[in-house]
Formats: C-alpha cells, structure tokens, sequence
C-alpha cells in the first residue's frame, strides 16, 4: 500500500504546471470547412498562424506548440470526428503530462447569440458531443471550456442542417474579428488565469 500511494504521489508531481492543452473542435473533412460547428478550428488556425506556430501532423490530428508569457502552449486539432474528441484530447493530455484544469476547448454553441463567448472552468457538456467524449474519456468536467456562440436561428427540426451549415454573409462580416477576439481570450486566461479572464471577457 506504501508503495502504491509513492506511485500515485510521484505521478501526480510530474504534470507541469506550465503548460497548457489547447484543443479547437471540429469535423476534419473539407466538407466541414467554414460551417459553424468547425468554429474551434477557425480559432486556434487563427491563434497559430498569428503566433507564427507551424501546425504538424502527429497522432490524432495536428499539433503545435508555442511559448508564451514562460508558458508552453500546445495546440491540438482533432482529425478524429466531432463526438471522438475524447481520444485525442487524453490521449495528449497523458503524452503531454498536462493536468485537465490546465485544458482549454473552444467549442461552438447553440444556446449563445451569435458572437458571444462564455469561458467557464469546469460544467456538463450542455448537450454538445464533443465536450461529452471529452468529459467520458478524460473523466472529469474540471477543464475550461471557451464557449462560441453560434446562435439558434433555426427552424423545428433542423437543429443539424444549420450546426453544420455555412456562416451568413452578415456573420461574416464581424467572424475575423470575433475569432481575433477568442484567440486573444485564450492567451489571457494561460497569462492571467481563468478567473481573471471570465472577469474581462464575460
């Protein structure tokens, strides 16, 4: 028994405190480009190319890595599909002995307007089957979520068809901004913290 809690106390000392996982969520085929449920895609593309990261494929999807503020920021976009996300996400949390509050997921969201972000620390899954594999795999709901408001201007039964359907024109006339914004949310919660950050943006 000794031995087993020196096991379980020296695994719990190897996770790094300064590093983070950051994980866009998304459908990998071309055919989800640009459609509102690939929002977690569009923002850590922009957070990478704007930080000058080089996205590389590696297991589970493509992955990159950036310094910032002495933090270690790694960058993961899943090739699996959307409602696999949990395979990846721990599978890079293990690999990368990153703790799961040290996790950032941005997701896109029907229950916000359109343009609106909600960063929370932890939660259930609010319906969306990315953040439920994730929650199953890694078994814990202690990660932070960055939440894309997507809005629900749909009709009774086609919940599916605008999810997966392209952005407007008029939503495309403030996306760049908005996805700019949601990138700089990220780098402030790994500057500042959670709490701080919901304090700001929220």
């Amino acid at each position: 028994m000794k031995n087993l809690f020196k096991f379980f106390f020296n695994q719990k000392k190897e996770f790094d405190m300064n590093k983070f996982l950051v994980v866009g969520l998304g459908n990998p085929e071309d055919d989800y480009s640009g459609t509102r449920h690939n929002i977690g895609f569009d923002i850590v593309n922009h957070l990478s190319k704007s930080r000058n990261v080089v996205m590389s494929e590696d297991r589970y999807g493509f992955l990159g890595k950036l310094k910032y503020s002495g933090k270690s920021i790694h960058i993961l976009k899943p090739n699996t599909y959307m409602n696999l996300s949990g395979n990846p996400t721990k599978y890079w949390l293990n690999k990368l002995k990153i703790k799961p509050s040290n996790l950032i997921v941005i997701v896109d969201d029907l229950n916000l307007d359109f343009g609106k972000s909600r960063i929370r620390p932890s939660g259930k899954d609010g319906g969306h089957n990315g953040l439920k594999s994730i929650i199953e795999k890694i078994n814990t709901e202690n990660f932070i979520r960055l939440r894309f408001g997507i809005g629900n201007n749909f009709q009774t039964g086609k919940q599916i068809d605008y999810v997966l359907g392209k952005w407007s024109s008029v939503e495309n006339n403030s996306l760049e901004d908005l996805i700019n914004n949601n990138s700089e949310m990220i780098l402030h919660i790994v500057k500042h913290g959670v709490e701080n950050t919901m304090n700001k943006y929220n």
